[in-house]
């Protein structure tokens, strides 16, 4: 039964993680976003309480 030899099966487990490990990340990475979020502050706007006149 050939499938149950290891050694093309192995190689090919091997080159297959390689490019999922090494190759792809670099590529995936080097992309640019045209569209990054800009930095919003970090203080809170001021809020003042609405008196409404209840009758």
């Amino acid at each position: 039964m050939p499938q149950l030899n290891p050694a093309p099966w192995f190689g090919i487990l091997v080159f297959s993680w390689l490019v999922f490990l090494l190759i792809l990340p670099t590529k995936v990475l080097a992309h640019k976003f045209l569209n990054d979020p800009t930095p919003q502050s970090t203080e809170k706007p001021q809020t003042e309480p609405w008196n409404w006149t209840w009758h």
